[in-house]
């Protein structure tokens, strides 16, 4: 029964043997009476094999810092967004603290003439002089979402239109907060607004993703193998040019009005680093007519078209879209890729469809 195991020790005393084995088995021995008792054989000697060692798992990777979503500058402002219906006419200048906006758009208003909506998010200044808002100014602001539009009125269909979106108005006319007039201004154009009263009365929404990124001029590879010489930033909104011309001094673009630069009330040029030239469609409104009978113009930011953007000197072409009021507008470069501003804000114009 033994025979083809390995014997260590064997016994037989007073009729009993007992047998060890090594392998780990289990064997019999005859005990006394010739009955069969179990032995256990001790465990192998053997060495183990090693076990492999385990591969730790890769750390992820960190990820980068966001960006403040309307400049692309610093990390994203918690304030709340406040936009402001601002004068571009002869009449309302010089403007108050636009530079401190950070993003800035030129739209139609009525009879040629050109309106600004003026967003703040990382800055809340006093500014001057506020106008009255347009039925196209919600759809334009609803991609920042529930954020306040300060304005002093607004005629036809403006306000009822304000008031079913969901942006919150701020109305010079409904005794809004943070009004004030400036007795050096002639009026209508002497109507300002201090927004850090605004923004504590109002507590609306801080800045989200509205479809603008960010990146400078080493990183946006379009820049180098799309680009077209882009020094000057020529546009029509309405009847009235729109001209930016780019400061290498500056390394921004400069607003020319009459063949000079725009400049604000503490002396200072507008300027930008960007201007993005969004070509739209515009209608006319016909509920909201002016006292020489001009009627307002409604600017569709909904839809889709062209754009010419006008960064670091240099022209990039491209397309936008943006398929309802709620979401952020896309712009994709001629290479199809996303993109990319200059950090540091825009302005962006509203042109007719070319």
């Amino acid at each position: 029964m033994i025979s083809r195991l390995t014997k260590r020790q064997s016994l037989i005393a007073g009729g009993v043997a007992a047998v060890v084995l090594v392998g780990g088995i289990t064997t019999y021995a005859l005990v006394g009476n010739g009955s069969k008792k179990a032995v256990a054989a001790p465990s192998s000697s053997a060495t183990p094999k090693p076990t492999p060692p385990t591969s730790a798992a890769p750390k992820p990777k960190p990820k980068p810092p966001a960006l403040n979503y309307l400049t692309g500058v610093g990390a994203p402002s918690k304030g709340p967004v406040v936009a402001v219906k601002i004068d571009d006419t002869d009449n309302g200048r010089p403007s108050v603290n636009l530079n401190e906006a950070d993003i800035v758009y030129i739209e139609q208003a009525e009879g040629g003439l050109t309106r600004l909506v003026a967003v703040f998010g990382t800055n809340h200044p006093t500014v001057e002089p506020v106008r009255s808002t347009r039925a196209s100014d919600p759809e334009l602001l609803t991609q920042y979402g529930k954020i306040t539009l300060v304005a002093s009125g607004g005629g036809g269909l403006s306000l009822p239109t304000l008031d079913k979106s969901i942006i919150n108005g701020v109305i010079n006319d409904r005794g809004g907060p943070g009004f004030f007039r400036d007795g050096n201004r002639p009026a209508p154009y002497n109507l300002g607004s201090n927004l850090a009263q605004v923004a504590a009365a109002t507590k609306t929404a801080a800045a989200k993703y509205i479809g603008f990124n960010w990146a400078n001029a080493g990183s946006y590879p379009s820049l180098k193998t799309k680009s077209k010489s882009g020094a000057v930033a020529n546009a029509v909104v309405g009847s009235t040019p729109v001209t930016f011309q780019w400061n290498t001094q500056l390394k921004r673009y400069v607003r020319i009005v009459n063949g000079s630069a725009l400049r604000l009330a503490n002396g200072n040029p507008v300027a930008t680093p960007n201007v993005l030239i969004q070509f739209c469609k515009v209608s006319v409104d016909p509920t909201d007519v002016d006292v020489a009978g001009n009627p307002s113009q409604y600017t569709h930011s909904v839809g889709s078209g062209t754009f010419s953007l006008f960064r670091d000197g240099r022209r990039i072409d491209g397309k936008w879209s943006r398929a309802r009021a709620s979401l952020p507008t896309t712009y994709t470069d001629s290479a199809g890729k996303p993109l990319m501003l200059a950090p540091g804000g825009a302005y962006v114009v509203l042109s007719s469809a070319r």
